[in-house]
């Protein structure tokens, strides 16, 4: 609540007005629209009248002459004609002949122009004034004709539809009103959710996500893209965790070997033979300790997502085998027989550097716990829009139950720990793996271990 008191009397406040304003004149203009469209209608439709008229009339001085033109108008001015109409026949002399007007209007000069006349008519509350849209004539004979329509109704039309444009003006400004207060709430409600959210994850409890309504609108996709960010940075402060504990557990041991064996050197008689030997088991020691940096830089170095700026366009099937040319001799050294199927081209866009750790961290691996026997396997095929890359040695493989967890650092099982080593190897080849999109799969092969990745192939690579 605290969140949304905040915010009303700012951004949402100038969001409302803003959309109440846009509102507003799209109504009004909209309502004006109507209007000048539907006068001008009216003003046509009483000029078309009048000229009906005119032609009904000249059609009867055609047939009855002067004195059915008289007729006509008399018929039409009568009790049963219409109460709107206005005519007027006068002769040579500008004596009337028939009509309902005492006098020709002097604005009317009989040339067809379209005049208003100002004019009174008897009405029961006394004389009224009244608005006369009218058409005169001159015919051959000498005698002038003028026919009309009093424009009250128009009027009274126009007056109407004014009334009825204002009322539906002053519903629409208050559906715009309210529209505004709902959305302004509703997005108030929404980044207040997004604030308390952010505040407790600010208080360090990164397991807090903003919260979704299931509409799929902005905000959604907005609390996606921080959850997605959010599940990042805590995975990152996991992994920094993790290292710092495994690096206080795993490095203790070696860092307290090598204070000891300088100390016990230090404290010895002074023999050159034991100097040189103390000093050889530390460096040894100092190797292990730079491998396993070295590692956990590499580690984060692919975990961190950085290393993408670095991608290009590359042949997987190369990179296979150039290294494997460089482990081949190793492999033969360890009894193992070396079997190679490498089908180029195998296009990827990667980082030519931790593809190449990748692939020399599971060479290594295979050597290691395969040697003494059997056959270590390296292939690279490219199919179906993906490529796949295999390692399989036979050593004496990984349970299924532990798949999942030598991906992570410092992990070493019984059997692994009997070799030389820091954990390290499959925790960077899950984090290459994760950062190439590439599905990372650790399988049986009857016996030993058979490690295969598949990433997807890209298309430009092959083009060029």
């Amino acid at each position: 609540m605290g969140a949304q008191r905040l915010l009303p009397a700012g951004a949402t406040t100038r969001f409302a007005l803003v959309y109440f304003a846009f509102f507003a004149l799209s109504v009004l203009l909209l309502l004006g629209w109507v209007y000048l469209r539907t006068v001008p209608m009216l003003d046509r439709q009483v000029g078309e009248t009048v000229a009906a008229e005119l032609r009904g009339l000249a059609d009867q001085a055609r047939d009855g002459g002067l004195s059915g033109l008289i007729d006509a108008i008399e018929r039409r001015t009568g009790d049963g004609g219409d109460p709107n109409g206005v005519y007027l026949l006068v002769g040579p002399q500008d004596e009337k002949l028939a009509g309902n007007l005492r006098d020709w209007p002097n604005v009317a000069l009989g040339d067809g122009e379209w005049v208003l006349l100002a004019l009174r008519r008897q009405t029961e509350d006394g004389l009224q004034p009244r608005q006369v849209g009218a058409r005169s004539f001159a015919l051959q004979t000498g005698h002038r004709l003028l026919v009309g329509r009093d424009l009250g109704a128009r009027t009274h039309y126009a007056g109407a539809l004014v009334e009825a444009l204002a009322w539906a003006l002053g519903a629409a400004m208050l559906l715009g009103v309210a529209g505004g207060w709902l959305i302004s709430r509703n997005v108030a409600r929404r980044v207040g959710q997004v604030t308390a959210t952010s505040r407790q994850i600010m208080r360090g409890d990164l397991s807090q996500r903003m919260p979704k309504d299931g509409s799929g609108d902005e905000f959604d996709r907005l609390s996606d893209s921080l959850n997605a960010m959010l599940q990042r940075i805590e995975e990152l402060m996991t992994g920094l965790r993790t290292v710092s504990d495994s690096l206080a557990h795993d490095l203790r041991s070696p860092l307290t070997r090598l204070k000891g064996r300088i100390e016990l050197a230090l404290r010895g008689p002074e023999d050159t033979d034991a100097y040189r030997d103390a000093l050889e088991r530390a460096l040894a020691e100092a190797d292990h300790l730079l491998a396993t940096f070295s590692g956990l830089l590499s580690v984060a170095r692919a975990e961190a997502g950085a290393a993408k700026a670095q991608f290009e366009l590359l042949d997987l099937a190369t990179l296979a085998e150039e290294i494997g040319e460089l482990y081949e001799p190793a492999a033969s050294d360890a009894g193992l027989a070396w079997h190679s199927d490498i089908q180029a081209p195998a296009p990827v866009l990667g980082h030519r550097q931790l593809l190449a750790q990748l692939i020399s961290n599971l060479l290594d691996n295979a050597i290691k716990y395969g040697a003494g026997g059997g056959a270590l396997q390296l292939s690279v095929q490219a199919s179906n829009g993906a490529v796949e890359l295999a390692i399989a040695d036979g050593g004496p493989g990984i349970p299924a139950a532990d798949r999942e967890t030598v991906l992570k650092r410092f992990v070493r099982l019984d059997e692994s720990r009997r070799e030389p080593g820091s954990g390290l190897g499959l925790s960077l080849v899950a984090a290459v793996a994760k950062l190439h999109d590439a599905d990372l799969e650790l399988e049986d092969n009857a016996p030993g271990l058979r490690v295969r990745l598949v990433f997807e192939r890209s298309q430009a690579a092959t083009d060029a």
